[in-house]
């Protein structure tokens, strides 16, 4: 199974790369906004993990562009952020994510979601 992980906090990268890693998933990372729509048609992903907060983009803006192309519209989001708002969450949830979770995290948490994305994949 095929991760990207759209993220720019290298601590996060580190140990969610690690826990995914050590579980036998194929993890990719990607550090902007700008262009992580070209990454994730570069490396086809089952799942994506998606930051809100990110250089170039908004998490919200990449997930838009993802829901709205038909090739990539039915890969799963979970989207990370460190503001837990349920204003943010209500607004992943309007844009389609497939599962919101707030920073800072369980390693368990998180791989938990992967594997329950993962699932129909």
């Amino acid at each position: 199974m095929r991760v990207l992980l759209i993220e720019d906090e290298p601590n996060i990268i580190e140990a969610i790369n690690f826990i995914l890693s050590r579980e036998g998933y194929d993890v990719a990372t990607h550090a902007n906004g700008h262009d992580a729509i070209d990454a994730v048609r570069d490396r086809a992903p089952d799942v994506i993990i998606l930051d809100v907060m990110l250089p170039g983009r908004s998490g919200y803006e990449i997930l838009e562009d993802l829901r709205g192309d038909a090739a990539l519209a039915d890969i799963p989001v979970l989207m990370l952020t460190a503001r837990g708002q349920s204003r943010d969450r209500e607004m992943a949830e309007k844009l389609g994510v497939s599962k919101f979770m707030t920073k800072p995290f369980a390693n368990s948490d998180v791989l938990d979601a992967v594997r329950a994305l993962t699932a129909h994949v």
